[in-house]
């Protein structure tokens, strides 16, 4: 299946944060929205970074417990993985799996047209398997 067919059964809402929000803005939109990764944006409205829960927690160490004020693009991960609709599921696992991350912004050439997670690729993953399953189960009771 390619991730174009998947983000089509998906809520398509990117949540995304400005570089120069604060860590304190970033938490409660992660919290509010129940999400663990928001994409960064330039003012311009370029995609810049990504800010995962593991960021925030890694920020700890030379930041401290207080990160309330810092920046987001403090903390961001700046190489932005990403991936093309035209990516199966399969490969978008590999390159989660690989890279060890676990979101992946989709886009068509320049344009973003999706964030998926790797929760949402295993969802996939299991309706495949219960699918596989329900096939064998019909071959063997033919």
């Amino acid at each position: 299946m390619k991730l174009a067919e998947l983000l089509r059964g998906k809520d398509q809402q990117i949540f995304k944060i400005k570089a120069s929000s604060s860590i304190a803005e970033a938490a409660v939109a992660l919290t509010d929205n129940k999400i663990g990764a928001l994409l960064v944006e330039s003012d311009g409205g370029e995609i810049v970074g990504i800010l995962s829960e593991r960021d925030i927690v890694g920020g700890m160490g030379p930041h401290g417990a207080d990160l309330h004020d810092v920046a987001v693009e403090e903390l961001m991960t700046r190489d932005v993985i990403h991936c093309s609709p035209q990516d199966t599921v399969h490969e978008a696992m590999a390159m989660m799996t690989d890279r060890r991350i676990r979101h992946l912004p989709v886009f068509d050439n320049d344009d973003l047209v999706g964030f998926i997670s790797i929760g949402d690729l295993v969802k996939w993953r299991i309706v495949e398997v219960q699918q596989e399953a329900e096939a064998m189960r019909a071959y063997i009771a033919s």
